[in-house]
């Protein structure tokens, strides 16, 4: 007898029906599994048989095939435990589906007890059934917090396939998960705070430049002169995450199986620091089934790589794409996916091998070969699609010894609250939300500048040997520089400035 039961699998962060089918029919004991399985899919009939088993049922001796269609599909993860166990006990009749379930839509792995474990990327699954009219779901008990979160479905997250079997033929009562209300986390007790930092006026001031308008900044200073701290002090300057904006970043971060299930959705702007040994397959996603990498999972938030020269240079050459394109393309042998990639990205450099190089206070002991060498890791076009670059160098004791109070994070957060307002009310009719993000239209749209600022430009072109993309860096810093000021025109020292932080003494942006 054929048993069918609906479910859904995963390509990237999109989900695609998958009609279970099971045939139990005469003949010798034999269990196969057809449908473009993977490992973990094939090695679920182990699962399967021993769930039903501990969960009361009887597995039947007989000839079973489970399709897993569409076919053409290649079916992951062991997602699929649940309904091809469902699917079995209803085909050797062992469970009589109630007519009004034929619709829904089931979710889940099965532990050897009979229990339904969570499985990673449910908001996804969930999301990409409902846009398809599905409305009825069962899925893990541990996946409930990330499912409560969303509006006009109805889902029962159960824990044992003996629950399963009595909710679909009604032979008990369950009833949906409650729904929760998003809020984004407030008052978070940061691990750093500008607050805490001692002089450095200047990059503070070009961290909250890149902070309000979303823009990419390079540290470069020598070791010890606060680099990490300030990178560290980012998201204590971030704005709040709306709704939008957190199931986005959930949907990545459940998916690459770092979610917590306690929480269901983030509710913080993330803050990824991978180190310098980080492979390629880990920065930008991969491995074999094309899972997202860190440069995804600080989507919407802040990717920093401390001193970035020694990370591999081919590594750091697959960040051009999404610093371009806000998304990142992972290739694989079994599957091509898109993942977004939408981050502000705070690196960390020093001048040379030995740190000293440009110091008003160390020797530099590096050859002139050396300093070429080290600063040649990274390539002119990926330097070229950074915003703003700031020398840090090092603190001096009548800063540190200073009794002063420094301004506070939250302070300099109201101002750029304040900068990304302006932004949002100017992109408001636009798909994108901070000026870091305009295109070159968007650019000559709502970047204006008047005859003065005009020459600043030109010169700095002709001097600096300027790309078209730094041309229009240049005017983006300085639309937000306008923006924290609260002006609706830019004018030639927003120009300035934006010029300042654009080319120093020995690394050309």
């Amino acid at each position: 007898m054929l048993g069918k039961v609906n479910s859904f699998g995963l390509s990237g962060l999109d989900g695609y029906r998958v009609d279970v089918e099971v045939d139990v029919s005469q003949g010798l004991p034999r269990y196969d599994i057809v449908g473009l399985p993977d490992a973990s899919v094939k090695e679920s009939k182990e699962r399967v048989r021993s769930a039903i088993k501990n969960a009361g049922f009887k597995f039947p001796e007989s000839r079973i095939t489970v399709n897993l269609a569409p076919a053409s599909n290649k079916k992951e993860g062991p997602a699929f435990d649940l309904p091809i166990a469902v699917a079995v006990l209803s085909s050797s009749k062992q469970i009589q589906i109630d007519e009004s379930f034929k619709d829904i839509i089931i979710i889940g792995e099965l532990g050897l007890d009979g229990r339904v474990k969570s499985v990673n990327g449910i908001l996804p699954l969930l999301i990409s059934a409902r846009d398809e009219g599905f409305s009825n779901f069962i899925i893990p008990r541990g996946n409930m917090m990330e499912a409560s979160f969303l509006d006009g479905i109805n889902v029962f997250a159960l824990e044992t396939l003996q629950d399963v079997s009595m909710f679909l033929s009604r032979a008990k009562q369950f009833f949906p998960i409650e729904k929760n209300v998003w809020k984004p986390e407030t008052g978070c007790n940061f691990s750093e705070d500008f607050a805490r930092v001692k002089g450095q006026f200047a990059a503070k001031r070009a961290m909250e430049i890149a902070v309000a308008g979303g823009h990419n900044i390079l540290l470069v200073g020598p070791p010890g002169s606060g680099k990490t701290m300030l990178a560290k002090c980012v998201p204590s300057l971030l704005p709040e995450l709306n709704f939008e904006e957190a199931l986005e970043i959930t949907k990545i971060h459940s998916v690459a199986g770092v979610l917590d299930a306690a929480h269901g959705v983030v509710k913080s702007r993330p803050f990824r620091s991978p180190h310098h040994t980080a492979t390629t397959p880990a920065l930008t996603g991969g491995g074999k089934n094309a899972k997202p990498g860190e440069i995804s999972l600080a989507h919407n938030g802040v990717l920093f790589l401390d001193e970035m020269p020694e990370y591999q240079r081919s590594t750091l050459e697959t960040l051009r794409q999404p610093l371009e394109d806000g998304v990142i393309t992972v290739s694989r042998i079994a599957s091509t996916v898109e993942y977004p990639a939408s981050f502000m990205l705070v690196a960390s450099m020093n001048p040379c091998p030995c740190g000293n190089f440009g110091s008003r206070e160390l020797d530099c002991k590096c050859s002139p070969s050396q300093i070429d060498k080290y600063l040649k890791r990274l390539s002119g076009p990926l330097l070229d699609r950074i915003d703003l670059k700031i020398d840090v160098d090092r603190v001096k004791f009548f800063d540190l010894a200073s009794e002063s109070n420094e301004e506070p994070s939250s302070a300099v957060r109201e101002r750029i609250n304040a900068a990304r307002e302006i932004q949002r009310q100017r992109f408001k009719n636009e798909k994108f939300h901070t000026n870091a993000k305009m295109s070159s239209l968007a650019v000559k749209k709502f970047c204006k500048i008047d005859k003065q600022s005009e020459e600043l430009i030109e010169a700095a072109f002709e001097k600096f040997k300027m790309s078209a993309r730094g041309f229009n860096r240049i005017l983006k810093v300085a639309r937000t520089i306008a923006d924290l000021a609260g002006e609706e025109n830019i004018l030639a020292e927003h120009v300035a400035e934006a010029i300042s932080y654009r080319n120093i003494e020995n690394i050309e942006l």
